[in-house]
């Protein structure tokens, strides 16, 4: 029954995969494009009239912007598609969250679950128990269940219904880097999204107050059957302190996600007097901690030195609030980094020092890149779909 499950889930997300636009599904080093900015589809470093960035950056994307006025202070290659694990569950809240009332109960069913890919992180949903819309979300946002997810998706109508509305809600958002295979962010095939779009996708999301609620929240109580319950704690070790980290001052939340495939991948956001900045950072090198520690240096930066940047970009307005329509730019801008900024594009696409970059020289960086990638995902072991691994040896959820 759990093969026939797996092959029956497949289906779906493979039919809605084909029924989707096929210009969306592309390489990472494939065309980008120039929503936000002209400068954002360039690769390298982008900053102007600040210095300080943080020297030891290894993630092959991310982005600082101002929350509230969209501005981009700095960025590294914004546009570049990768995988997005469980940080593509701020689209899925994006898209489903205002549909159901929090008091909502909903029973489970064995149905409900059929479909959630073996090796998921979960937050614990069994069939027969009754919980409420508010404890579902919790267990998306806290624990970052496929369960939850899946159950959610169901009581919208389906995995395909919701995949097609997570795309339209991408579109609408102009995150034209995202294509959406599963609503979990579970690793599939062509299943992208970029630094740029993942910001957005929390900039939009924190205007509502559930989801801010339900991405702050530490720790809740989780149905367990009958009058029991068990506590569930928030995954996101800026928030909450865990392995060795920590917390962050004035983190607000938002989405953090990590497969043995796709690598870490981090949102977070945080206030200072008064104001609210977005740092996104995707597959740092090494696990464990790095992609925390990576968004921290960022935020530090942004708060201090990044006062005294000038916007390299903005986060655009969604098409159903009054935004512009940004038109695709085709193929990959490959220039020179900004004056003064450090940006050396690695192996692994981390920045270590200033370079300028040709044409040949930019697509053999990308070539090498993809390469060590490729061996990179080869030698690593099969490992579930969870939030983060442990800073020890071997890798779970």
């Amino acid at each position: 029954m759990r093969e026939c499950s797996r092959l029956s889930r497949r289906a779906v997300l493979g039919l809605t995969a084909a029924a989707l636009p096929l210009s969306t599904v592309t390489d990472a080093a494939a065309a980008t494009t120039a929503v936000g900015g002209e400068r954002l589809a360039r690769t390298g470093v982008q900053v102007r009239g600040a210095s300080g960035l943080p020297r030891k950056l290894t993630a092959r994307a991310w982005l600082v912007a101002d929350c509230a006025s969209g501005e981009v202070l700095a960025s590294f290659d914004a546009h570049r598609r990768l995988a997005p694990a469980s940080t593509l569950k701020m689209l899925f809240a994006d898209t489903v969250l205002k549909k159901f009332d929090r008091a909502r109960r909903y029973k489970v069913t064995d149905a409900d679950l059929a479909d959630v890919p073996a090796g998921s992180s979960l937050v614990g949903i069994k069939p027969g128990i009754t919980y409420t819309v508010e404890q579902l979300w919790q267990g998306v946002f806290l624990r970052s269940g496929n369960d939850a997810v899946h159950v959610l998706s169901r009581m919208n109508g389906g995995l395909a219904k919701t995949v097609a509305e997570m795309q339209a809600r991408a579109k609408d958002l102009q995150a034209l880097d995202t294509h959406v295979v599963s609503p979990d962010g579970y690793d599939h095939k062509g299943q992208l999204s970029s630094a740029y779009d993942l910001t957005l996708f929390a900039r939009h999301g924190l205007k509502d107050a559930d989801f801010r609620g339900y991405c702050g929240t530490r720790t809740a109580d989780f149905p367990a059957g009958g009058k029991k319950t068990f506590q569930i704690q928030n995954t996101d070790r800026l928030l909450t302190g865990a392995w060795g980290l920590k917390t962050y001052d004035g983190l607000i939340g938002v989405k953090n996600g990590y497969t043995s495939h796709a690598g870490n991948t981090f949102t977070g956001a945080a206030t200072r007097g008064g104001r609210t900045l977005l740092v996104t950072v995707m597959h740092p090198d090494s696990g464990g901690n790095a992609v925390y520690e990576e968004t921290a240096a960022l935020l530090d930066w942004g708060f201090g030195h990044g006062r005294s940047a000038r916007p390299v970009g903005t986060l655009v307005t969604p098409l159903s609030e009054g935004g512009a329509s940004a038109s695709p730019q085709a193929g990959r801008q490959t220039v020179r980094a900004a004056a003064g900024a450090p940006g050396v594009v690695t192996a692994g696409g981390g920045s270590t020092g200033p370079v300028a970059l040709t044409a040949g020289a930019g697509a053999l960086a990308l070539l090498g890149a993809g390469a060590w990638a490729l061996r990179r995902r080869r030698t690593r072991t099969a490992t579930p779909e969870g939030e983060q691994p442990e800073p020890t040896a071997g890798e779970r959820d």
